[in-house]
């Protein structure tokens, strides 16, 4: 009964408070879809060269500084960032905003062909990821095998026929599949035996 003799005797108060409360509820319905699912679209392009056998010295000199000289001719770039690591040279490329990504990626690809060319014979292609909303998992689902003896490619099984399925029902636009971890022996002997495969 209070509530009402208020709301009777400042009429233009509740009045406020109610549009205060629209106003509010639209902005966070509005804004909702941008808190649960924001739209990073960062300009960051990934490229990592492995290389077997090079230290982080020779991963610079042999190949990275190629990939460094080279990128800066792509349109709207801004940094290029690179760290050498053991067998593996890492760049990351930094773009304007509002660069077109499509147009970057074909030239960032581009330009790791015409670096390759000044490289040590043998090197391989190098991995190179666009860092987006699409590229980064939103779950894992982990399968396990509760007896020992199995084979570790059991686990695999399921991830063609089940997994693609209950994700698509589910909204997810791609799946990707990671392998499983295979079993290893290491085995120690003369190097003369193990040379020949007989260890």
């Amino acid at each position: 009964m209070w509530l009402l003799r208020a709301a009777l005797r400042s009429p233009i108060s509740v009045v406020v408070i109610v549009l205060g409360v629209a106003l509010c509820s639209t902005l966070a319905i509005t804004r909702m879809p941008v808190d649960i699912f924001p739209n990073l679209n960062l300009p960051v392009i990934y490229v990592a060269q492995p290389f077997g056998g090079m230290s982080p010295a020779q991963m610079e000199g042999y190949l990275v500084y190629y990939y460094e000289y080279h990128f800066l001719y792509i349109t709207g770039i801004e940094s290029v960032e690179s760290k050498s690591i053991q067998n593996v040279g890492l760049l990351k490329l930094v773009f304007h905003p509002g660069t077109d990504m499509s147009q970057a990626m074909a030239q960032t690809v581009g330009y790791v062909d015409r670096a390759r060319a000044f490289m040590p014979p043998g090197t391989v292609s190098p991995f190179i990821m666009r860092f987006d909303a699409g590229s980064v998992p939103v779950g894992y689902l982990v399968f396990s095998s509760a007896t020992r003896r199995r084979n570790p490619g059991c686990c695999t099984k399921p991830s063609p026929t089940f997994v693609r399925h209950a994700a698509r029902s589910l909204g997810a636009a791609a799946v990707r599949r990671s392998g499983t971890n295979h079993r290893g022996q290491r085995r120690s002997g003369p190097p003369a035996r193990l040379s020949h495969g007989t260890g």
